[in-house]
C-alpha cells in the first residue's frame, strides 16, 4: 500500500475516533509536515470523507452517514428508557419543541403512545412523521434546509421560524457533555436552532445517554446548567452530579427493575 493511502487511512481513523483533529496534532502523530496534512485533508474533503475547518478537520458526509447509521441501532434500549422518563414529565395538551437526534425520535414515539392533544414544533422530519400519525396533534415542521444525513432542518430560516413561538417545553439532546458541563455539537447551524428553542421555552429538558459524557465536538451549545431537568440512563460521575446539585437541577435515571 502506498504511504499516502496508509496516511489517509490513519487520518480517517483518528478523525472518526476523536470527531475533530487539528492539523498540528495529525502532523505530530503521523510524523509529517503540516503542509502534507493540509494536502491530505483537501483530498479527503473533495471526497466528502472529511470536512475542513480552520486549523483542522472533522467528519464529512460519508463518515457522518456511517456514524448515524450505527446510532440508529446503538443504545436503543437506553434511549427508549430516557424517552419514557421525559414523557412522564410532559402532560396532555402541552406545546413543545423537539430537536434533532435519535433520542428525540424515541421521545416522539413514546409521546404518540401516551399523550393527547399535543402541539409539537420540530426541525426533525422523522419526529414530524411519527407525531403526525396522531389526528389530535398539531405538528409543525420548521422551514430551512434538510440534511440528508439525519433528516434535520437547520439554517437561518429555521432560527427565524423558531423565534415566532413560545412553548411549554423544549426537549433536546446534544452530541457531547464536557467535564465542566459544557454542551457541544458539530454543526453551528444546528446549535443556533437549539439555542433558539431554549430561549423560547418555559421549561427545558435535556435527554442524553451515558455515551454523550464521553464525547466531544467543536461547537458550544451552552451548559448543562441551562436546563431544568436532565434525563440519562446511568448515574452521573461525582463531579457532574456536583455541577447539577450546585445549580439545583434534578437528574433522572431509570429506576431498577425489581426481580
Amino acid at each position: 500500500m502506498k504511504p499516502r493511502i496508509q496516511r489517509h487511512e490513519k487520518i480517517i481513523a483518528l478523525v472518526r475516533e476523536n470527531h475533530y483533529m487539528s492539523i498540528e496534532a495529525l502532523a505530530k502523530i503521523l510524523d509529517v509536515t503540516p503542509q502534507t496534512i493540509r494536502r491530505d485533508i483537501n483530498i479527503l474533503s473533495e471526497e466528502d470523507v472529511l470536512r475542513r475547518y480552520h486549523g483542522g478537520a472533522t467528519m464529512g458526509d460519508i463518515l457522518e452517514s456511517e456514524l448515524h447509521s450505527g446510532k440508529r441501532s446503538s443504545l436503543q434500549d437506553e434511549k427508549n428508557a430516557i424517552a419514557q422518563m421525559i414523557v412522564e414529565h410532559i402532560p396532555d395538551n402541552a406545546s413543545l419543541f423537539l430537536s434533532i437526534g435519535t433520542t428525540m425520535e424515541a421521545v416522539a414515539a413514546a409521546l404518540v403512545k401516551q399523550r393527547k392533544n399535543l402541539r409539537i414544533i420540530t426541525n426533525n422530519i422523522y419526529v414530524a412523521s411519527a407525531a403526525s400519525a396522531r389526528s389530535d396533534y398539531t405538528v409543525i415542521i420548521t422551514s430551512g434546509v434538510v440534511r440528508p444525513l439525519d433528516g434535520g432542518v437547520t439554517g437561518v430560516a429555521t432560527v427565524d421560524f423558531i423565534n415566532q413561538f413560545k412553548v411549554d417545553y423544549a426537549v433536546m439532546s446534544t452530541h457531547g457533555v464536557e467535564q465542566d458541563g459544557s454542551l457541544l455539537d458539530y454543526d453551528y447551524k444546528e446549535v443556533s436552532v437549539m439555542q433558539a428553542m431554549m430561549s423560547n421555552a418555559r421549561v427545558r429538558f435535556l435527554g442524553v445517554d451515558h455515551s454523550k459524557f464521553q464525547s466531544n465536538a467543536l461547537v458550544r451549545l451552552g451548559s448543562i446548567k441551562d436546563f431544568d431537568k436532565v434525563f440519562t440512563d446511568r448515574p452521573l460521575e461525582e463531579h457532574m452530579q456536583k455541577i447539577l446539585d450546585g445549580a439545583g437541577i434534578e437528574c433522572r435515571i431509570p429506576q431498577p427493575v425489581e426481580c
